[in-house]
Formats: structure tokens, sequence, C-alpha cells
């Protein structure tokens, strides 16, 4: 019974319909209304060549750092620097207590002033033993002395001589004695051997310091380096003299250095070698952690102006705009920054138009009115760590 009665709605259904498959049915169609955009700059996107970097980490050395310590024994009598103070090359650090050097530094001189004084007596006596000499060699000749006699006169001549030797020989003695007693006595003057900044100070006035115990520690300011481990595959390609972009996070600064030294060996465990990059700036401290980018090669990427990328949310896009002069907003993953442009590493396509100028302005789905279109200026591009 309700099959029949299903059958029969079915039936009437189909009845009703059949009289409307006789109409026509008029395709329709819907106009988009898009909104006008005017002061719409586009530039069209084409590849570049940049420099290909190898990225690192490295911690700024000082060139030159001093660790200052005495050659002798003695009490601080004065300390002249404290931590941080700038000092010059040759300026006065701190001074021992020297009075017992000075005592033997006299004792010195008064010594080398007496063998001075020697010299010159056995020099008289010696001009005189040759005179004499002289004067019984003709007694001699005339047979008024006899050879024994001359014999002696001859070896007190000779005796003589030696004796002026043998003085010239106390002098230079005496004279070394009071360089020596003159040096030590100036360690204990201690002076700065480089021009830079007291990092570390490890003794006070009056207390002792001994021979080779670091008593202060100086950093050179005048140059400072970095030294960074880089991957063996690179030991051909890179070279001293090249140059190393050099960012430093803790001071926000960035600089340029130069590769000063390649150490060729090659680290078994790291499988890595050692590079030496020079560094001039102010501001440079030791320690400091540092980004390093040193160019090892070239390759082709997109770049777009910084101004004409957008942040929505979590979405980065830029608009471009088509053929018709319709605005899209499309969604990019970019990568390094060069300059002022950025790179694009997903989402656009050579020979893509994208606005640049008038962003702000720029609607999605929008059509620009007295769209401007440039191409890309060529320029040297050096990336942002």
């Amino acid at each position: 019974m309700v099959s029949k009665v299903f059958l029969l709605t079915l039936v009437i259904a189909v009845i009703v319909a059949l009289p409307g498959c006789n109409e026509k049915i008029k395709p329709g169609r819907t106009e988009i209304k898009r909104t006008k955009v005017t002061g719409i700059t586009a530039e069209i996107v084409s590849p570049s060549t940049v420099d290909e970097y190898y990225e690192t980490a490295g911690t700024v050395t000082a060139g030159n750092i001093s660790l200052i310590s005495s050659r002798i024994m003695g009490t601080v009598k004065s300390l002249n620097v404290e931590e941080g103070d700038h000092v010059e090359k040759g300026g006065l650090l701190l001074m021992l207590d020297h009075r017992d050097m000075t005592q033997k530094v006299r004792a010195a001189d008064e010594a080398y002033n007496e063998a001075l004084k020697a010299l010159e007596a056995a020099r008289a006596n010696a001009r005189l033993a040759r005179v004499t000499y002289e004067r019984y060699k003709n007694l001699h000749e005339q047979k008024a002395l006899t050879g024994q006699e001359l014999d002696q006169i001859e070896t007190k001549r000779n005796v003589a001589e030696l004796e002026v030797e043998r003085a010239e020989a106390v002098v230079k003695r005496a004279q070394a004695a009071k360089a020596e007693a003159e040096v030590y006595l100036d360690f204990a003057r201690i002076a700065s051997p480089v021009t830079g900044v007291v990092t570390q100070k490890n003794i006070d006035a009056g207390s002792m310091a001994s021979p080779g115990a670091p008593l202060l520690t100086i950093e050179d300011t005048s140059s400072y380096r970095i030294d960074i481990n880089v991957d063996e595959r690179l030991a051909g390609t890179v070279s001293a003299g090249m140059r190393a972009d050099v960012y430093l996070n803790a001071v926000d600064r960035k600089l340029e250095g130069r590769v000063e030294e390649v150490v060729p060996s090659v680290d078994p465990m790291s499988r890595t070698f050692m590079v030496k990059i020079k560094l001039k700036g102010e501001g440079l401290k030791n320690g400091l952690y540092a980004r390093v980018a040193i160019p090892v090669g070239k390759r082709e990427v997109l770049l777009v102006p910084g101004r004409a990328v957008t942040e929505r949310g979590q979405l980065t896009g830029v608009y471009t705009v088509d053929e018709q002069s319709v605005i899209s907003y499309t969604l990019i993953r970019t990568g390094k920054s060069f300059g002022d442009k950025v790179e694009v590493l997903s989402g656009l396509e050579p020979g893509d138009s994208v606005v640049i100028e008038g962003v702000g302005r720029a609607k999605d789905g929008g059509i620009a009115v007295d769209l401007k279109t440039v191409s890309e200026t060529a320029g040297e591009d050096r990336p942002g760590l």
C-alpha cells in the first residue's frame, strides 16, 4: 500500500515539472564593482645578483692584551691607575719602593769613577815606562848600558801596558755594573707598554709585588679582532684581505672588518679552520658577542623594497597589480635584508608588478587608476645581519 502511494506521488511530481521544461533559462552576468585607487606606483620584479654569505658567530678580542708584572720584588709605593682608566704608552702605572736600588746605583757610580781614575794612572805609568825604555835603549846602543839592564826596563814597559789593559777591563766591568744597577732601578718604575684601558687590577698601594705575578691587565684599544671557526668546505675560498660584515648585538652596531689571517690547519673534531678578522672602531670591548658574514660567492634572488612589504597579523605580503590593473594582496615568504630591500623566497615570480608607492592606499580587489610602472633599479646590494 505504501509503495503505491509513493509511486503515485512521484508521477504527479513529474507531470507538474514537465511544463517548465519548455522555458529557456537565460544566462545572467554579475558585474563586480571595484574600488578605484589612485597614486599607485608599481615596480616590475626581476632577479638580482647578490653576494652569498657564510654566517657564523665569534667573540671580540683585543689585538693586544698586556699582563703587567714586576721584574723585582718590592713594596708598591704608589699606584696611579684604577680599573677603567685610559693610559698612554709609556705612562707611569705604579712605583715600587726603590731606596735600596738607589744606593746600589750610587755605589756602582762611585766604583765606575774609581775605575776611571785607576785607568788614568795606569796610562800615565805606561807613558813613563815607554819614555824610560827609549832612553835606556839609546844608552844601550852607545854601549853605556848592559843588555840585562835594558831587558829589565823593557819588561817594566810591557807590564805597564798590561796594567792599562787591565784597568780598561775594570772600567768596562764597572760601567756594566752601573748600567745594571740603573736598569734594576728602572724596574721600580712600571710603565704601560701600550695605549689602552686598564681592565683588571690585582694589587694595591702598600702590597708586596713579586716577580712574575700579574699586577694589572691592559687592553690595547687601537685594534681588535674576532676569531671565528669556518667550515672546511670554504678552505680554498676565504683568504686574507676579504671583507667581513660584523654586527655587535650588545651595542647594536654594524662594522666592516677584514680577514687578517687564515689558519690553514683544520680541526679534525669540528671540521673547521680558524679565521682572524681585524676590526677598528669606537666603543669596541674585549668579550663582545659578534655575528659575522663573509662573502663566499654570488646568487640570484628576487628583491622588493622593504616599504612594499606589509604585515597582516601573522601574515606577510605585498600588493601586486595584474595586467588589468587589479590590485591583489599576495602572501610572500621573506628572507634576508639587502640594504633597503628584502629577499622574497616564495610568493612572487619574475615579471610580477609590486606596489611600492601608495601602499597605504592599496585595497585588495581594487583597481589602480593612472597606474605608474617602473623597472627595478640596479645597485650594489649587501646583506644586513
